[in-house]
């Protein structure tokens, strides 16, 4: 697992790769069988059809490939939600058929315990197993550039972020700064517009959010962390002063307690989710609203 981190390292020791935004998955090529593991050590090769079929026909007797589940979207980037929408029960535009595993680590094959080997090597024996492929099981490129500036790049384009691995490591279970994350966030302004009560007395659980759409406002979902229990108390006290005549969003949520759209918060999130809501976010701030155009405006498909 890799350790989170602000910025990319430097050196020509460490290899850098995309951040998938999906489920880790170890998929282990037995004779007579396949199993796709989660991380939490769930077999999950029923949900994963498409992977254990194809791993079956990459000609090698014994493996264990490690490498992410994903979905990706209409601009090629992993979408976690779309990703628990192909696996889930409910009804989606996207089915299991489109989940593609990126193959990035190799443990084991035809019998041989590759864990102590450099990434390096480890790479070079899976390369040719999986790079080239494009159905079920790819390859998850190395990309050859400075980290800052591949990170750099990663942001602007919606990515969830990078990788950074040493290339002279070997493979060791648990959290390890042999590999490294770097994740892309954004913060933008949004309207407070209501908030969900604490099972703290006199706090807040949830601050309701919203972001400008024409000439109105539209709901972007809540936010419950980012502020101490005091400034919690003291958000709650400044929203009770504005209570709203009605709401100012389309919002049925039982318990929720509305307000004048006056402030608005600072909020640090990693992405948007398929029906516009925020992923990840936490409050860094508030302060009055001095004008509309301070305020995120929201479009129909929402940058990642």
């Amino acid at each position: 697992m890799a350790t989170l981190v602000d910025k990319p390292p430097k050196g020509p020791e460490w290899a850098f790769e995309v951040k998938w935004d999906g489920y880790r998955l170890a998929v282990h090529v037995e004779p007579g069988e396949v199993r796709a593991i989660t991380r939490g050590g769930y077999d999950w090769s029923k949900k994963f059809g498409s992977i254990v079929a194809e791993a079956r026909e990459l000609g090698h007797a014994t493996m264990i490939i490690d490498g992410e589940a994903v979905v990706l979207d209409d601009q090629g980037r992993s979408d976690f939600g779309l990703l628990q929408r192909a696996v889930g029960r409910k009804p989606s535009l996207h089915d299991a058929g489109e989940i593609i595993f990126y193959a990035f680590d190799l443990l084991y094959l035809d019998g041989q315990d590759l864990r102590m080997m450099p990434l390096v090597e480890r790479r070079q024996l899976l390369e040719p197993i999986v790079a080239g492929r494009t159905g079920a099981i790819r390859f998850s490129e190395e990309v050859h550039a400075d980290g800052a500036e591949f990170f750099r790049v990663a942001c602007e384009h919606g990515l969830e972020g990078i990788i950074a691995k040493r290339r002279d490591a070997p493979y060791r279970s648990g959290r390890r700064p042999e590999w490294l994350k770097i994740k892309c966030a954004r913060r933008d302004w949004f309207v407070i517009v209501g908030y969900e009560p604490s099972t703290m007395p006199g706090a807040i659980g949830r601050l309701l959010l919203a972001a400008r759409k024409g000439d109105g406002l539209v709901y972007v979902g809540g936010c419950g962390t980012g502020w101490s229990n005091k400034e919690s108390v003291q958000l709650r006290q400044l929203l009770d002063t504005m209570p709203a005549s009605r709401p100012p969003v389309a919002l049925k949520r039982k318990g929720a307690v509305f307000s004048e759209p006056i402030f608005v918060a600072e909020v640090e999130y990693r992405t948007w989710t398929q029906d516009g809501k925020l992923r990840h976010p936490s409050f860094k701030g508030i302060r009055e609203m001095e004008g509309p155009f301070q305020v995120y405006e929201s479009i129909a498909t929402p940058e990642r």
